[in-house]
C-alpha cells in the first residue's frame, strides 16, 4: 500500500514539474492523473516543443472545416484526424475529444466550435492545418457562419445511412454564399442500411461534384480519412496572404479565462503578430500589448509568433467585453488599416428573462452572464426587471435549445441559481399618434417582455416575426407533412425532389408555430425521418392576444405570452390545464385562472391536502364533528390568505413543451 501511495505521489509531482496538472486542494486526482498521462504521451508524440512556425509559409497552410447535419459524424472523424497526425495517441479510446464542454458531453452534441492546429507530411513535405469542428444544430448555426470566416475550405460530411438533410443543406450554402471551395464525404458506410450510391445521387443534385470526387469513408473505424486529410491538401487552396504588408486578423471567436481574461481567436490575413506587439481593434477603438500567442493543438500552445495565413490564439489582457468583438479586425497600433468585411452579426430569434432566485446574489449572476457572453458572442444581453422577480436581464437566444444550453451552463460552470421565464419572440406593432406619446419614439414598438405591450387601445397594428423554413422527408409522408404545415399556419412557398423518394420543401412559418414543438410533431408524422432546418424571413402584419395567468390571484408574470388571436383561447386552457398537474399541492386551495386580453377564459384548482381532524372522535354529538371541520376551514382560509404559492422554477419550460 505505501508503495502505490509513493509511486502515486512521484507520478504526480513529474506531472506538476511538466506543467501538465496543477494540483488544487479537496479534490480526488486518481482520473485526473490518469489524463494527464494521456496528455503527457499525446503531447511526447506531438514534440510541440520546437515549432517554428516560419517554416510554413502561406502556400503551405490549409484552413478548413468539418460541416454537417447532426449526428453525421463530425467530432468522430475529428478525432481520427487528430490520431492520424499524432495529436492524440491512437491506443486510447477517444471519443469527443475537441467537445471540452461537459453540457457537451452530457448531451452528445457539439456547441462550440473547436479548433486544432495538425501537421502533415505529404511526400517529405509537412503542411499545417488547421481544423475548426462545427456544431451541426440549426441553433449554433452562428458558430458555423464565424468559423467559415477563418476558412478556404470545408469538408461536407453527410451520413451515408440517413442521406442529405437540412442542415446539410443550409451549411452547404453558407460555404457557396462564403466562396469556400466544399469536399463531400459520405460517412458511415460500414452501416448495413448505407446506401452510398444514392446519397451520392442526392450530392450531386445539388452540387456540381463528379462521383469520383465524392470521398467515402468510416470514421469510426478510419477507414479513408487519410484520403480525406490529403483530399484538404490537394484541393483546398492556400489562404490569400501577404507577409510583407502590415498586420490585419479577424477575431472570428473569443472564450473567457478566469486567469489570463479574454483570449481571442485569430485567422491573420497578413502582416504577422508576436508576443510584445501593440495592437488596436480597429472597431473597438482599444489597444494592448499582446502577452501570448500560439496554436491550438488542440491544448494552447505558445509560440514566438503568428505569421499571415495562420490561425491561432493570442492573450492581451482584455478583461471586459468593451476592448474585443467578435468579428472585429486586429492590427498594429504603429500601422493601422482598413478593417475586414465581418460576418453578419447574429440575430436573436427568442427572448426569456433570467432573475437571481436571491436578490443579493445579483452582481454574481451578472458577471457570470458577461463571462458566458464572452464564449458565446450569438447571445444578446438587456436590462430588465420585474415586479415579482426584482432586477435581471432580458437575453435574446437562436433557439430553444441554444437557451437550455446556456441556462445548463450557467448552473454547471458558474453554479448560478437562476429563475428563467417563459421564452417569448420579438413582436413589433404600431402605435397611434406615437409622436404625442413621450415614452415611444417612433411609430413602431418592438415587444421583447410580453408584461410590457403596450396598452391595446393606443395598437394599430401587429407584426409578428416569420421563418422560411426547408424540411426534407420521404415522398410517402406528404399528406401527414402538408396537414401539419397547415395546422401551423405555413404557406409553402417551392417543392422539389431530392431523388425519387425525398422531397425538399420551402415554407413560410410564423416563428411562433414552430418555436416550442414543431421538430418533434414533424419527426412524429414522418417516422423520424424527416429533418428541419430555418431561417429569417422579416416580419408580416398579424392579429396578437395576450395571454396572462394567475394563481391564487397574483399574477405570473413568468408564464405570460403573446399568441395568435386563432389560438389564444385554445393555448390558455392547454397552459392552465398543465399548471395544475405542475404545480405543488399546498395546505390550502390553490385557484389558476387565465385571461385573454385581460378576460377571464378558464379555471383549475389545485386540491389541498385533507388532515382528518375527526380521526380521534369516538363518539357524541354530531356537533362536535362539525365544530372541528369549520375550526380547520377557517384556519385554511386564513392559510390562504397569508400562504405564498412558490412556482417551482423550472415548471415554466416544462409546461411550454409538453406535449
Amino acid at each position: 500500500m505505501f508503495k502505490n501511495c509513493q509511486k502515486l505521489y512521484q507520478t504526480t509531482r513529474t506531472l506538476c514539474n511538466l506543467n501538465f496538472l496543477q494540483l488544487q486542494p479537496n479534490r480526488v486526482y486518481s482520473k485526473r492523473i490518469k489524463w494527464s498521462r494521456r496528455r503527457f504521451y499525446s503531447t511526447k508524440n506531438r514534440k510541440t516543443e520546437n515549432i517554428d512556425l516560419t517554416d510554413f509559409p502561406p502556400e503551405r497552410i490549409r484552413n478548413f472545416c468539418i460541416i454537417a447535419h447532426v449526428d453525421h459524424g463530425k467530432s468522430t472523424l475529428a478525432d481520427r484526424m487528430l490520431e492520424i497526425t499524432g495529436v492524440i495517441p491512437e491506443n486510447q479510446k477517444n471519443e469527443q475529444v475537441l467537445d471540452k464542454l461537459q453540457v457537451e458531453r452530457e448531451r452528445g452534441i457539439t456547441v462550440k466550435a473547436q479548433s486544432a492546429s495538425l501537421f502533415y507530411d505529404v511526400d517529405g513535405t509537412t503542411y499545417l492545418l488547421n481544423l475548426v469542428d462545427t456544431p451541426g444544430h440549426v441553433d449554433f448555426s452562428y458558430e458555423v457562419s464565424r468559423s467559415l470566416s477563418a476558412c478556404q475550405g470545408v469538408i461536407l460530411l453527410v451520413d451515408a445511412n440517413q442521406g442529405v438533410q437540412a442542415q446539410t443543406v443550409a451549411n452547404m450554402y453558407l460555404a457557396i454564399e462564403a466562396g469556400l471551395e466544399i469536399i463531400p464525404v459520405l460517412n458511415k458506410i460500414d452501416l448495413k442500411g448505407a446506401n452510398p450510391e444514392l446519397v451520392s445521387e442526392q450530392i450531386q443534385a445539388l452540387y456540381p461534384v463528379t462521383d469520383e470526387e465524392i470521398l467515402k469513408i468510416s470514421a469510426k473505424f478510419g477507414k479513408g480519412v487519410d484520403e480525406v486529410i490529403k483530399a484538404v491538401i490537394k484541393r483546398i487552396p492556400s489562404p490569400p496572404a501577404d507577409p510583407q504588408k502590415p498586420l490585419k486578423a479577424l477575431v472570428y471567436d473569443s472564450w473567457y479565462d478566469k486567469f489570463k481574461g479574454i483570449i481571442c481567436n485569430i485567422a491573420v490575413k497578413d502582416g504577422s503578430v508576436s508576443k510584445g506587439d501593440k495592437v488596436t481593434f480597429c472597431h473597438a477603438l482599444k489597444s494592448f500589448d499582446i502577452q501570448e500567442v500560439g496554436l491550438l493543438h488542440p491544448e494552447q500552445t505558445p509560440t514566438n509568433m503568428l505569421l499571415s495565413g495562420q490561425v491561432g490564439y493570442v492573450i492581451a489582457n482584455v478583461k471586459s467585453n468593451t476592448g474585443t468583438l467578435v468579428g472585429d479586425t486586429m492590427c498594429h497600433k504603429s500601422a493601422p488599416v482598413d478593417p475586414l468585411p465581418g460576418f453578419r452579426p447574429a440575430k436573436p430569434m427568442v427572448f426569456a428573462g433570467i432573475y437571481p432566485v436571491d436578490q443579493s446574489q445579483y452582481t454574481k449572476l451578472r458577471e457570470s452572464i458577461t463571462k458566458l457572453t464572452f464564449n458565446d458572442s450569438s447571445v444578446s444581453m438587456a436590462q430588465d426587471s420585474s415586479a415579482a422577480l426584482g432586477a435581471g436581464w432580458r437575453l435574446g437566444f437562436l433557439g430553444l435549445l441554444h437557451m437550455d444550453v446556456f441556462k445548463q451552463r450557467l448552473e454547471q460552470e458558474f453554479d448560478a441559481n437562476l429563475i428563467i421565464t417563459a421564452p417569448n419572440i420579438p413582436y413589433k406593432v404600431k402605435i397611434i399618434g406615437a409622436k404625442n406619446i413621450k415614452q415611444y419614439k417612433g411609430e413602431e414598438v418592438v415587444v421583447l417582455n410580453p408584461c410590457k405591450l403596450p396598452d391595446q387601445a393606443i395598437i394599430s397594428q401587429y407584426y409578428e416575426p416569420m421563418v422560411r423554413a426547408t424540411v426534407v422527408y420521404p415522398d410517402i409522408y406528404v399528406g401527414e407533412v402538408q396537414a401539419l404545415i397547415t395546422e401551423r399556419r405555413g404557406r409553402t412557398e417551392n417543392q422539389t425532389y431530392l431523388d425519387n423518394s425525398r422531397v425538399i420543401l420551402k415554407v413560410i412559418f410564423p416563428l411562433n408555430e414552430i418555436l416550442i414543438d414543431f421538430f418533434d410533431a414533424l419527426k412524429s408524422v414522418t417516422k423520424g425521418y424527416a429533418s428541419f432546418d430555418y431561417e429569417d424571413y422579416g416580419y408580416e402584419e398579424t392579429n396578437l392576444s395576450k395571454v396572462s395567468f394567475t394563481v391564487n390571484n397574483v399574477e405570473v408574470e413568468e408564464m405570460t405570452v403573446l399568441c395568435h388571436s386563432s389560438s389564444a383561447q385554445t393555448l390558455c386552457r392547454k397552459i392552465c390545464a398543465r399548471l395544475q398537474e405542475a404545480i405543488p399541492r399546498q395546505q390550502f386551495k390553490v385557484q389558476i385562472k387565465g385571461q385573454v386580453n385581460n378576460k377571464h377564459i378558464c379555471t383549475e384548482v389545485v386540491n389541498p391536502y385533507r388532515k382528518d381532524v375527526t380521526q380521534k372522535l369516538y363518539g357524541g354529538d354530531v356537533t362536535r364533528r362539525n365544530k372541528l371541520l369549520a375550526k380547520q376551514a377557517q384556519g385554511k382560509k386564513r392559510m390562504r390568505s397569508l400562504g405564498n404559492v412558490q412556482v417551482p422554477k423550472d415548471v415554466f419550460i416544462k409546461v411550454l413543451t409538453q406535449k
